[in-house]
Formats: C-alpha cells, sequence, structure tokens
C-alpha cells in the first residue's frame, strides 16, 4: 500500500509540475504576443501573431516529415508513437480523473477528442511500421 501512495504522491507531483509549466508556456506566448502588438504600435492583435507562429510551425512540420529518407521511416513512426502516447495519458487525465470535475464541459471535450486522434494515429502508426518492416523479410 506504500507503494501505491508513494504512486499516486508521484503521480501529484509531476501533475502539478505539468501545470505550473503549462502555465510558463501560456504566459511566455502571452509575453510574445503582447511584445509583437506593442512593437507594432498596437496595429496588430495579439491573435494575429498567435497564428502566424501556427502557419510556420505547420509548413516547417511538412517540409520535416516529406524530407525524412525511407530508411528512417520505421524510427521516426516509433517516436510518433511515443509522443501520442504521452498525449493519450494527458487526455485520458482530462477526460476523466475525478479531480478535473471542476473543469468545464468544453475542455473535456477537447480532451475526448484528443484521445480518440491520438489513439487513432498509434493504432495506424503501428501498422505502418508492420507494412515498412513486412517489406524487409524475405517471401517464401
Amino acid at each position: 500500500m506504500d507503494n501505491l501512495d508513494a504512486a499516486i504522491a508521484k503521480l501529484k507531483a509531476a501533475t502539478d509540475a505539468a501545470q505550473q509549466a503549462a502555465q510558463s508556456a501560456h504566459a511566455f506566448g502571452d509575453e510574445i504576443a503582447a511584445a509583437g502588438h506593442a512593437a507594432s504600435g498596437g496595429a496588430i492583435d495579439p491573435f494575429v501573431f498567435r497564428l502566424a507562429i501556427f502557419a510556420l510551425a505547420v509548413f516547417v512540420g511538412y517540409y520535416v516529415v516529406w524530407s525524412v529518407t525511407p530508411a528512417l521511416h520505421t524510427p521516426l513512426m516509433s517516436v510518433t508513437n511515443a509522443i501520442s502516447s504521452v498525449i493519450v495519458v494527458g487526455a485520458l487525465l482530462s477526460v476523466g480523473v475525478a479531480g478535473v470535475d471542476s473543469g468545464s464541459g468544453f475542455a473535456k471535450f477537447v480532451g475526448f477528442v484528443a484521445l480518440i486522434l491520438a489513439s487513432v494515429n498509434i493504432f495506424g502508426g503501428f501498422l505502418v511500421t508492420e507494412r515498412m518492416l513486412a517489406m524487409y523479410k524475405k517471401k517464401g
């Protein structure tokens, strides 16, 4: 029972650390948006800066993924599955933890959608990885 209590305490500490990191990241994003807003003399809304960062991330992600050689595809899929599994854990926490009852229904809905999409990504990643590995097996 002591191990369970210790695990729960570690989980709570990790959850608190994750919440602090998320708040820091949100505050940093707000500071960047506010700095851009101030640099433009208040002419550009901070939402536009956040949208520009998102658009740049989409383009960078597109070019990074499409420049991967076929030999590196399987390890890349394994890393993607690992990242998606972390997303699944976070989504499960946002959807089902009893301490999140104070959260909004919208947050739970977004967590549920994240859970579904990450699960599909993991399942598809394993299928693609299996298919890639089957290409290297000898037939016969």
